[in-house]
């Protein structure tokens, strides 16, 4: 089948705080969006990456090489309430790609162009993706600004520069009242155990590994107090999901997370709820030179066991400051020894770097959710 390329009368400019400039052309919106650059090296699942909440603040580049052969879902929820892809919008500030294709495929109802565009999010095609992801790991993570308008009127190295300088650092911003529900919410199902979420920007995915496993969801802000009981139902786990930033920024949930009445229960940490557990036994996190972003991550158990899991996180548990916190690491990347994942000694926490739940990428690690699930029931 013959690959069909959109026309676009856009210019689009990527320009890096250390200088860099890469133009191409323009797609989506025209628009100015200032953010961190970071890259995914996942071959699928661009809907589900562009409605994850984590990439909230950042210009996501994918080195694979051609997005858009399968468009995109129309937009809906499921019979719970929760939206079709992982969150009800798309969440980076730009998209930078090599190249784009029409949609072949029987259940698109739009193209990834139409989608950007509506959604006023820009895009720049014509990359040499390669060349910046390159760059990308040998310089580490880097501000910049993507710039789509009329290609006769591309803006200035200098004008750009002005554009980073002017905005905050990805450090600086709280993004919890762009992602984090305002309010409590309930989601019943088959009147299981309840578990308390702390909902930092969660993915809708982790919230159906729950329900799917019989749990009944209170969804809460990420800042909102655990309680004991809600609707006369008691609250036998909690989970703290993924979410953008940087964990440390986030005191309340620290905060909540060490109160002793949610030290006893079943907890179940992933991504950014990895960090934030480990933060709030008092151990530190660092920010990583580029990150871990993808599909094809792999993770290693002390017992042999080798995993494949989807990754998207710039931060990481330091885990020469774990002594102390009653944390033992359970699992390590093997490509640069960080840690990817916790457990206590009391047997009441898990907690995970990577994504159990996938969506997009390999789901081998949802055994992480049935180790949850049972003990939540034993705790109801």
């Amino acid at each position: 089948m013959p690959v069909r390329a959109e026309a676009s009368a856009l210019g689009g400019t990527l320009f890096l705080e250390d200088g860099t400039r890469f133009d191409g052309e323009g797609f989506g919106a025209a628009a100015r969006r200032v953010g961190e650059v970071v890259f995914t090296t996942g071959m699928v699942g661009y809907p589900e990456s562009l409605t994850d909440p984590s990439y909230r603040g950042q210009i996501l580049t994918f080195t694979y090489p051609l997005l858009g052969n399968y468009g995109v879902p129309a937009d809906g929820r499921d019979p719970d309430g929760l939206p079709l892809l992982e969150s009800e919008e798309v969440q980076p500030r730009a998209v930078v790609v090599r190249g784009t294709t029409a949609p072949e495929h029987w259940s698109s109802a739009r193209s990834l162009e139409s989608w950007l565009l509506g959604e006023g999010v820009p895009g720049i095609r014509g990359v040499d993706t390669r060349r910046l992801t390159e760059h990308l790991r040998a310089r580490g993570v880097v501000r910049g600004v993507v710039d789509v308008g009329r290609p006769e009127r591309r803006p200035s190295d200098e004008e750009l520069a002005r554009a980073i300088r002017s905005a905050p650092q990805y450090g600086e911003e709280s993004f919890m009242e762009e992602v984090a529900p305002k309010r409590p919410t309930l989601i019943a199902r088959d009147h299981g155990p309840l578990v308390a979420v702390l909902d930092c920007g969660i993915k809708a995915s982790i919230v159906r590994a729950l329900l799917d496993r019989r749990l009944s969801v209170l969804r809460l802000p990420y800042d909102h107090e655990v309680p004991a009981k809600w609707e006369g139902r008691r609250v036998a786990g909690l989970l703290v999901g993924n979410g953008p930033g940087d964990p440390a920024e986030l005191a309340a949930t620290i905060e909540e997370l060490g109160r002793p009445s949610n030290r006893s229960l079943p907890t179940l940490g992933i991504c950014l709820g990895h960090q934030l557990i480990a933060l709030a036994r008092g151990a530190t996190t660092f920010k990583l030179k580029y990150g871990h972003r993808g599909q094809n991550k792999t993770i290693e158990f002390p017992d042999g066991r080798a995993l494949i899991v989807s990754e998207n996180h710039g931060y990481a548990v330091d885990p020469a400051s774990l002594q102390g916190t009653g944390l033992d690491p359970w699992a390590t990347n093997p490509d640069d020894r960080t840690l990817e994942g916790l457990r206590d000694r009391a047997g009441r926490i898990l907690a995970l770097q990577g994504h159990p739940e996938g969506h997009p990428g390999p789901q081998e690690a949802g055994f992480v959710f049935d180790r949850f699930a049972e003990k939540v029931r034993r705790r109801a």
